[in-house]
């Protein structure tokens, strides 16, 4: 087990600094473009495989990193150089944990590769599990997957819904109900390989934030997938389904869902970009306030600005504490007895949205402006405290965490 450490060792250091760059170089120069088009920057990601960051083996040597710190240090930085275009690089990385979350070697072996393409021919996933009626409420999820056992099929009806990458996807990782009566706990995820009839692609969102990000419905009318497809395998969903019908009546030992297996497993990441939007913001602010001149000197040396500055830098160095904490503990086997995850995320999702908020007022009529980034900045924060479980459904779990209370 690795020892919890606020300092990044050279190797690491080195891998910073070469996000950093990329951010800088390629990233933040399109960005307000692609957030004008509203369209998936495929030239971007395209330049992102092509130097090693858009690949199954660069998020590999991060998600095993024995400190954690890996996937939220990489998730800082691109996220630092625009959230949109980050999200659309990175966006794959969610699919690819859910198959990792809940499927064998060889499903790990077989898919993920085909999420990625490669470097002449880049290819994305999606994962697939909000619905129009369900999505912090995981339990009235209404897709439907039957075991065809004659062919060893799955049939899978429903439609999907702020699906990232959803319709465009070269794979996509669906989670559906098996068996309605165990609610959330009756439920498995799915790959749909490239090219399989009857999935297709619904309407395309037009957002606030986010925009260079593709977000769409995924419509499901009768998709036969083989039952290798099931992640896990059949026998493995047969028995979690018996144990959780043994303890549905008794409330015993909790059975997790496949979606919400995913989500542990993803919300410090997601807690990581909020601290990276974050410092965006905080940064040009405080370049601002340095250079910006009114009544003879630089309005840093108003407590007002300078005192609003002092804050954000705070909030930002405690969120990003809250994330490397929860992602140690993740990686080195550390249960979430306190919700350390959703902590993390909480935190810095609301410390995203206030503190690209403060950067627009410390900017004053220019921050409101497209001519300076953190208005897009601001409208990319909003995302943080809605996707991945919202603020509230964190509060939520949280306080559940520490009562052991099941609120309502």
């Amino acid at each position: 087990m690795a020892e919890f450490t606020m300092e990044l060792n050279d190797e690491q250091k080195e891998v910073r600094d070469w996000l950093h760059g990329f951010a800088a170089d390629v990233i933040r120069p399109a960005a307000a473009e692609w957030d004008e088009r509203e369209e998936t920057p495929w030239p971007v990601i395209q330049e992102a495989a092509k130097v090693g960051i858009y690949s199954l083996d660069f998020y590999a040597q991060q998600y095993f990193d024995a400190t954690g710190l890996g996937i939220p240090m990489a998730m800082e930085e691109l996220f630092w150089g625009d959230a949109g275009i980050a999200l659309s690089i990175v966006g794959t990385g969610l699919a690819a944990v859910g198959v990792l979350a809940n499927g064998t070697e060889e499903q790990i072996g077989t898919w993920i590769p085909q999420m990625y393409g490669d470097v002449n021919d880049v290819k994305v996933a999606a994962f697939c599990s909000s619905e129009p009626d369900a999505g912090s409420d995981v339990a009235s999820m209404r897709t439907r997957a039957v075991y065809d056992e004659a062919k060893d099929e799955w049939v899978i009806n429903g439609t999907k819904t702020w699906a990232t990458n959803g319709g465009i996807a070269n794979v996509h990782v669906v989670v559906a109900v098996v068996d309605p009566e165990l609610g959330s706990k009756g439920h498995a995820s799915f790959i749909i390989p490239p090219n399989t009839p009857g999935l297709s692609q619904g309407q395309k969102f037009q957002k606030h934030g986010i925009r260079a990000s593709h977000t769409a419905e995924v419509v499901l009318d009768n998709v036969r997938v083989p039952g290798s497809c099931l992640l896990g395998g059949k026998e493995k969903l047969d028995e979690r389904l018996a144990r959780a019908r043994e303890k549905a009546r008794t409330g015993g030992e909790r059975v997790k869902n496949a979606a919400m297996a995913t989500f542990e497993a993803s919300r410090p990441a997601v807690g990581a970009m909020a601290v990276g939007t974050a410092r965006a913001a905080y940064e040009v602010a405080l370049d601002y306030a340095r250079t910006r001149e009114q009544f003879g000197r630089p309005i840093i040396d108003n407590q007002g600005v300078a005192f609003q500055l002092a804050d954000m830098r705070t909030q930002i160095d405690a969120a990003r504490l809250l994330v490397w904490r929860a992602s140690w503990m993740a990686v080195n086997g550390k249960p979430f007895t306190a919700a350390e995850g959703s902590m993390s995320k909480l935190f810095a999702s609301e410390t995203a949205k206030k503190v690209t908020g403060q950067a627009i007022q410390i900017l004053g009529g220019n921050g409101y402006t497209r001519e300076y980034p953190v208005e897009r900045m601001h409208r990319d924060a909003a995302i943080y405290t809605i996707f991945e479980g919202t603020s509230e459904i964190q509060r939520l779990v949280i306080a559940r965490t520490l009562s052991g209370m099941s609120i309502r």
